[in-house]
């Protein structure tokens, strides 16, 4: 019978764990030359990264089916010994390995455990003695990547692909147009070429930044048709398959600044040079637009033969299709109810110009709006909503949530963290992420066909800094894609990655290694106090602190337990191990108030990712950082902010103050007016302090000194900004208000 894996197999081990493993006695040692027999027809592409691998580890070479030579390795296709497909079975003895496949994936992925496995020691390469019994757990192991942003060449496209394939990830989505710059050839339109593949220029900074700064270089770069052959070649030789992702109807604008013509307005148009969604979209109601893209797709089919084409269907605004006289004598032909109906009949109508070539489409959740197109498959990303509705709708769906599995997102909170997109997802994060979800009952969790990791190109401007977002984030997502639910370990997995760590470093991966640094929990003592946790995954790590402000090191205090805040200040922290700190010090402020652990009501809940789901972080001590991705701001989407504190008891305040965020190019707008009021028995309050300017971009610190009251309730309000006004960034689209630390003294 088969074991879990044992801890020795998991601590040098492999990633994705396994399904089953079974610990043997002793190694096997790779000669000089390992020889190697594969059954007929079993392609022999199955075999160059392990064959590389092995040459650069090592210098041992392999000779396949060569009678001369007695095989070390036997590799053989048996589906009915194993059953699953992609799966394989590697038997490992002293003396010899063999390879039992399910099919062709099989056997390549039998052959990339096999690398995982080899350890170098005393100039010999061995892999430990085992029995492996393995097979996916989803069918769909993707990555997406955005190439419009930023560029990457050929090479690095490749270069990744390798890395894919030996975490056993089976897609690359491959994001190749949109508003900032269209990346693959078209020889019917060679416009797209020459003016939609460049832009003037590209900002500096974050999107969020006002105002935008630019470096005026022209940017860009395509890839021809026989570079997509090559790359598709590449790929299906690591039995990755890639799908193409030409956006429509929204992100648009860099193919409208070469033909105007397809939009509501006529232009012109320009690429974009900086970030986020744009209004000018493809026109609906235009026949010319449909007859396009038919053209492009009809170039783009032959260069792709995955059974998936992706058409987008993501951030479409409908500003300029409600004014647009073609577009609205659309809706009237049709019989369309509106501009959502109008979205889904440009999906089933390019839906079906794809089903017709044998084709079936994939897109964002926003598909769904108007109504699902039969036979959609919807790559859920705004949440886990749209994957949800789809599979209670029996329609495919792919799990991409940005809040788990965005690459993009920060990793670490710490400040000196480089520049990314918003968010916050940790190495934890993202391998704990559960893709059936409980609203979904067993029948309708079959529909859910895999997950996919997302990385978008704002803030990866090179190679290395791509790399660095991508791995070993990338790593846990292969393993959340492959691996039974009840084998996966975030422990088991970090030992693994120790592990493996050096291998990606001699396959020139720039990977993340922050993952063991100190991380922060905030919390509430039952005596509603703040109170912070700190914790290492660090194997033998020692955490060590100070309140002085002063650095810590080894004559700092130690932590062991929770700490109770009860004053203002500082705490830092440091992890260390063998007598010396490894990563970087961690930092925490706190400002202690009157209103720190008291009762906060609100009339209107916060909503979207800025909500903890417990509103005592709106009185904890902490204030949130500009990066909003700490989880202490609390958003309102076009709603008002009014919040009571309830202090517990009638006493003198002078001083009031919260935080308010504003980013206009994030769609966070300061309140019209804020106030505040003040009651000695919660049901007379009296305003004391009102305010209608900030003008900050980033944080709005308000800080009220007012006339000595006595009072025990605090009332804040403010007003949303309602509706983004004409002329703005999303002008129509609801204002987010976003707040952070009610504090009193």
């Amino acid at each position: 019978m088969f074991n879990a894996a044992s801890a020795q197999i998991k601590e040098q081990g492999i990633i994705p764990q396994p399904y089953k493993i079974q610990k043997g006695k002793g190694v096997f040692t790779f000669s000089g030359t390992a020889g190697i027999e594969l059954e007929k027809g079993i392609d022999q592409h199955n075999l160059d990264f392990f064959e590389q691998y092995l040459m650069s580890v090592s210098g041992s070479v392999s000779s396949v089916n060569n009678v001369a030579v007695i095989p070390d390795i036997d590799i053989v296709i048996d589906s009915i010994r194993v059953p699953q497909k992609e799966g394989y079975q590697l038997i490992i003895k002293s003396k010899h390995i063999t390879i039992h496949g399910h099919d062709e994936a099989g056997v390549f992925y039998a052959l990339q455990s096999l690398v995982q496995l080899i350890h170098m020691a005393n100039g010999k390469a061995t892999v430990p003695v085992c029995t492996i019994e393995d097979h996916p757990r989803f069918a769909y192991r993707g990555m997406h990547l955005d190439v419009s942003r930023h560029f990457f060449t050929v090479q690095t496209i490749k270069k990744w692909i390798d890395l894919l394939a030996l975490y056993k990830i089976n897609t690359f989505h491959w994001h190749l147009t949109d508003d900032q710059g269209w990346r693959i050839e078209i020889k019917k339109y060679p416009l797209l070429q020459s003016i939609s593949a460049y832009r003037d220029e590209t900002i500096i900074g974050h999107k969020r930044d006002s105002p935008h700064k630019f470096d005026g270089k022209r940017y860009g770069g395509y890839y021809t048709q026989d570079e997509v052959k090559d790359v598709v070649k590449y790929a299906m030789q690591r039995h990755i398959s890639i799908i193409p992702e030409i956006e429509m109807p929204g992100h648009a604008l860099a193919a409208l600044a070469a033909y105007p013509q397809l939009g509501c307005t006529g232009g012109p148009y320009k690429t974009a040079t900086y970030w986020g969604i744009f209004d000018d979209v493809y026109c609906a109601g235009n026949e010319e637009t449909f007859i396009f893209l038919q053209n492009v797709l009809d170039e783009v089919l032959p260069l792709f033969p995955s059974k998936y084409i992706h058409i987008g269907g993501d951030e479409c605004p409908k500003t300029k299709w409600q004014t647009c006289p073609k577009c609205q004598q659309r809706i009237k032909d049709e019989h369309l109810k509106d501009e959502h109906e109008l979205q889904s009949y440009f999906i089933g109508r390019m839906e079906k110009y794809l089903n017709n070539k044998g084709r079936q489409i994939i897109g964002w959740d926003e598909i769904l709006e108007g109504g699902l197109t039969p036979g959609a498959t919807v790559m859920s990303w705004t949440g886990e909503e749209g994957g949800i509705a789809a599979a209670k709708q029996h329609h495919d769906a792919i799990m991409t949530p940005e809040k788990y599995v965005y690459l993009d997102y920060f990793q670490s909170l710490y400040p000196a963290e480089p520049i990314a997109g918003g968010g916050y997802t940790p190495l934890s994060k993202v391998y704990n992420y559960e893709p059936i979800t409980k609203e979904l009952t067993g029948d309708e969790a079959k529909y859910i066909k895999g997950v996919q990791a997302n990385a978008w190109s704002e803030y990866m401007a090179s190679p290395a800094q791509a790399e660095r977002q991508l791995f070993p984030r990338m790593l846990a997502l292969a393993e959340v894609a492959w691996t039974d639910k009840a084998n996966k370990n975030y422990n088991g997995f970090l030992k693994r990655l120790r592990y493996q760590h050096p291998m990606l470093q001699r396959l020139d991966i720039n990977a993340a290694n922050t993952y063991d640094e100190i991380t922060g929990d905030i919390g509430t003592t039952a005596d509603h106090q703040t109170s912070l946790s700190l914790n290492t995954t660090l194997p033998g790590g020692k955490i060590f602190y100070t309140t002085d402000g002063l650095a810590p090191g080894l004559k700092s205090k130690v932590y062991n337990k929770p700490l109770t805040i009860i004053s203002s200040g500082n705490i830092k922290a440091g992890v260390f191990s063998n007598g010396k700190q490894t990563g970087r010090t961690y930092m925490q402020s706190f400002n202690i108030h009157k209103a720190v652990g008291k009762t906060v009501t609100l009339v209107n809940q916060p909503k979207g990712t800025y909500n903890t789901g417990d509103i005592s972080g709106l009185v904890n001590g902490v204030f949130g950082n500009k990066l909003y991705n700490d989880g202490q701001w609390y958003g309102f989407n076009g709603d008002d902010l009014d919040a009571t504190v309830d202090l517990g008891s009638v006493q003198p305040v002078t001083k009031l103050g919260i935080n308010i965020l504003k980013y206009h190019w994030q769609k966070m707008w300061e309140p019209t007016l804020l106030t505040f009021e003040a009651s000695a028995d919660g049901k007379t309050y009296t305003e004391v302090y009102r305010q209608t300017a900030f003008n900050d971009n980033g944080i709005n610190a308000v800080r009220a000194t007012i006339k000595p009251i006595q009072a025990r309730y605090i009332r804040i309000k403010g007003t949303n900004k309602g509706t983004i006004p004409p002329g703005e960034y999303i002008a129509g689209a609801k204002a987010w208000l976003l707040v952070d630390e009610i504090s009193v003294e």
